[in-house]
Formats: C-alpha cells, structure tokens, sequence
C-alpha cells in the first residue's frame, strides 16, 4: 500500500500527570500563603483610617481610606513633611486626624503674614500651600516640648490643627502613625501619599 505524501499531524493524547497535579496544587498553596502573610504583614503592622473632611486636599480627599503604618515611628522619628495619624490631645473616644508634620521637637513656630517660621526663618515650602488666614495660636511664637510636633492640613485655611487650642502641639505619644498609602480610588487609583 502506498503510503500519501504530503505532512501528517499525529496529535499526542495528553495526559494529566500526578506530578502536574502537584505543581498546579503547589502553585496554588504558595500563592494563597503568601497572600495570606501580606495580609497579616500589612493589618499587624498597619491600620485603616478614613478621611474625614477636606483639611488634606488635595494630596487626600474626604471619603478616601488610607494605610497608616504603625511601626515605623517605633523604629525612626517623624520628619518634616510626614503626613501622620494622631488622636487629638489622646482623646480615644475621637477619630484618628491626618495633618503633615511642619514643626519637630525643640524648634520654636509662629506664623506671621500667613507663612511659617521656624527658629525665625521663613520655612520654604510648595507653592501649592494657601497663605493662612488665621495664625490662631501660633500668632505668638510656640516652642515645642522634646516630644512635641506642630502638624496643619494642606488645605490650610480649612484645616483645624496644631493652630487650634483644642488640638495645639502633637504629642509623640498620640501620634498612631505615618499615612503612606491611601486607598480610595479615583482618577489616579490607588497610590501612596506624597
């Protein structure tokens, strides 16, 4: 019998292996555990808090939720321009206020014209900063305790913040931690904070 010339496709039968079987449950396992770790990484060393008004505008808007780590001021200082958690005064019956750090323990602030100064020198910032309306209390010079930080929103003249009597200086004790990464999704989706 002559055989026809031309390509002959022989399709293999495949056939399902234990050992793939494994791989594929393996994968699997792997995949989830490591989820599971960064879930617990991220809700042990982090908290959720939302935004509550439109002080932080516009680095973070109300409504937004953001991702506040709690151990890395256990670990480092606040800096300038950290945008912080905090409770107000240690009140724990209230809700955790997100402002930016401007002042550092030991330094002396007082807003005149509706600028900073720190130590007397006009603190250079982003041209993005409204001109502040009311100095409130930092009309007169204040001078931070060595655990103290002086925060305002970035919003500044819709903020209530170290410049009210009720808030005044951030104590290092209150402070929950450093906002870095919000949640809410908008136009930019998610993304951490500037």
């Amino acid at each position: 019998m002559a055989r026809k010339k031309g390509l002959t496709f022989y399709e293999k039968e495949k056939k399902i292996s234990k050992s793939m079987i494994r791989e594929i449950f393996s994968t699997v396992f792997y995949c989830f555990a490591a989820i599971l770790v960064a879930f617990v990484i991220v809700f042990s060393v982090g908290m959720k808090a939302g935004i509550i008004g439109v002080s932080m505008e516009p680095a973070l808007y109300n409504g937004q939720e953001v991702l506040v780590n709690r151990l890395i001021y256990k670990v480092t200082s606040p800096k300038r321009g950290d945008v912080i958690a905090f409770l107000p005064n240690g009140n724990k019956n209230s809700h955790y206020y997100l402002k930016r750090i401007v002042g550092l323990p030991g330094e002396r602030i007082q807003i005149i014209g509706g600028y900073v100064y720190i130590n007397g020198e006009l603190l250079e910032e982003d041209e993005s900063y409204d001109k502040m309306a009311d100095a409130g209390i930092a009309e007169t010079e204040i001078r931070l305790g060595s655990d103290e930080y002086f925060v305002l929103g970035d919003n500044r003249n819709n903020s209530e913040d170290s410049r009210s009597g009720n808030i005044g200086a951030v104590k290092k004790e209150t402070i929950a931690g450093k906002v870095w990464f919000h949640l809410a999704c908008d136009e930019e989706g998610y993304g951490f904070v500037k």
